[in-house]
């Protein structure tokens, strides 16, 4: 087996899924907290890939592929409320969006 193991590829998952756990916590804009999310599920497919490699079963792979489905789903969904919010001249503060008004 060529490259770095399957430990390397889970650290850097880690590092990976901390940073983004991070910006969810600290920010309060929904734009970072969807790049911070982005983060967090591409580092649960990276850790995914390494285990489906390691096992040598495309099972990790092919759950990875559906994670990144509902990933545009969910860019998809929050980008257009964001769009929405901005043209309706409301603040853009995720601790003032307690709830949708019609």
């Amino acid at each position: 087996m060529l490259g770095p193991g399957p430990t390397w590829y889970l650290a850097v998952a880690a590092v990976l899924f901390a940073i983004g756990t991070t910006g969810v916590v600290l920010r309060r804009s929904p734009l970072i907290m969807l790049l911070s999310l982005e983060i967090m599920l591409n580092s649960s497919n990276l850790a995914l890939v390494a285990f489906s490699r390691h096992f040598g079963t495309m099972d990790g792979q092919i759950f990875a592929i559906s994670v990144m489905a509902v990933a545009a789903a969910e860019v998809c969904v929050g980008l257009g409320m964001i769009v929405a919010f901005s043209r309706r001249h409301m603040e853009l503060d995720v601790d003032t969006l307690t709830e949708l008004r019609g």
